[in-house]
């Protein structure tokens, strides 16, 4: 819903009905993942997408009769069914589809939902799609860590949602939850789909120089918060860095404690050193590689600039244990040779590393395409 949020609260503050149609479940070789969304508005105008373009007009057309009928959907295509195939789906994925009414009536939380997201709160909207009781479908709860708006009909429903979903927006999560028709676990009649809003993931850049502004609108093409880091003022302007949120003058080091210190870096963190000055990048990293919490590191850096690196951090007290986390020098091989080109090869290795995959040309490989974090 986040990527279709700005078109859907301009129906909804205008008092009219929007059809949103959410991708709750995907299986096999889907193009798009749970929580990817297309907006139909009262004059027929399309935001966003479901399937990358496969069944967007099947779809379409679900949300003209649910607005107009104002009961939800929760429709299925696939490679099994004959009228998804016939309507595009080729690629041997299921997804299903729940297409809902939105409006002030059926959604009065809908703008408290968009200030947490753009204040960089965490906040999930857990949404009833299925139920022996059609009324209950489109029935929803908004979850955040320390509060619960809404219900879906029952008591004992309502408190093992909350539950679930607190533990799913915790991980960043989206998915689709089973329970009995009055929230009993471990039966089956009611799926509520959980659409966690998780704060953006972060990117930290350390030095202000022409990579970083190529990496920083990248960065940001790829949904992170990016902020720049460098000490010296004359190069740290947020006219040298349109694309990032933030644009810090701080020591790095120092900086980056400071962030680690108020719970401001996690799992999804991102920090990309780029400076080539040892007085910057040595205490940057021997900060970034203490920090457990934080999904990827690396730094910049020729052959000859790596090994005296390696030596200065094991001279900071360093264990080869730690020291095996950073990605040095930062990239996939891709012959970049521009910032641009240079941002690409950063980009893709981050990528690789968050869903596991090999960084190898896909002619070169068996299986699914698309990787899960399990996987």
């Amino acid at each position: 819903m986040r990527d279709v949020l700005d078109e859907l609260l301009t129906v909804w503050r205008a008092g009219g009905t929007a059809g949103l149609s959410t991708v709750v479940r995907t299986m096999r070789s889907a193009p798009r993942p749970p929580g990817a969304a297309m907006v139909v508005t009262p004059d027929g105008a399309v935001a966003g997408s479901v399937s990358g373009g496969c069944v967007e007009s099947a779809v379409y057309e679900v949300a003209g009769d649910v607005v107009a009928s104002g009961r939800p959907q929760l429709q299925r295509y696939g490679v099994s069914d004959d009228e998804a195939f016939a309507v595009g789906l080729t690629c041997g994925g299921i997804i299903d589809v729940f297409t809902e009414p939105v409006s002030r009536q059926t959604f009065p939380q809908l703008q408290a939902v968009a200030d947490d997201i753009a204040a960089h709160r965490a906040v999930a909207v857990a949404t009833v799609i299925d139920h022996p009781d059609p009324l209950r479908h489109g029935r929803r709860i908004v979850v955040g860590p320390d509060f619960a708006d809404g219900s879906v009909g029952s008591e004992r429903a309502d408190d093992a949602i909350v539950d679930d979903a607190r533990g799913l927006l915790a991980a960043g999560r989206s998915c689709v939850l089973s329970y009995g028709p009055d929230g009993q676990r471990q039966e089956a009649g009611m799926e509520v789909f959980v659409a966690s809003h998780a704060p953006r993931p972060r990117m930290i850049i350390i030095g202000a120089i022409d990579f970083a502004t190529a990496l920083a609108a990248q960065a940001a093409l790829l949904g992170y918060r990016v902020t720049v880091c460098d000490a010296r003022p004359v190069f740290a302007t947020a006219a040298r860095f349109p694309a990032a949120d933030d644009v810090v003058v701080d020591w790095p080091h120092r900086y980056l404690a400071g962030e680690a210190q108020r719970g401001a870096l996690d799992a999804r963190t991102a920090i990309c050193v780029l400076t080539h000055e040892a007085k910057f990048d040595v205490p940057v990293l021997e900060v970034a590689l203490r920090l457990p919490e934080i999904g990827y590191v690396g730094v910049m850096g020729s052959r000859r600039t790596h090994e005296d690196r390696m030596r200065r951090l094991r001279d900071t007290g360093l264990t080869d244990d730690d020291m095996s986390r950073l990605s040095s020098p930062i990239g996939l091989d891709l012959g970049a040779r521009t910032p641009e080109e240079t941002a690409v090869s950063i980009a893709a290795e981050i990528i690789a590393h968050r869903w596991g995959g090999e960084g190898r040309p896909l002619r070169a490989t068996r299986g699914r395409i698309h990787h899960d974090q399990s996987d």
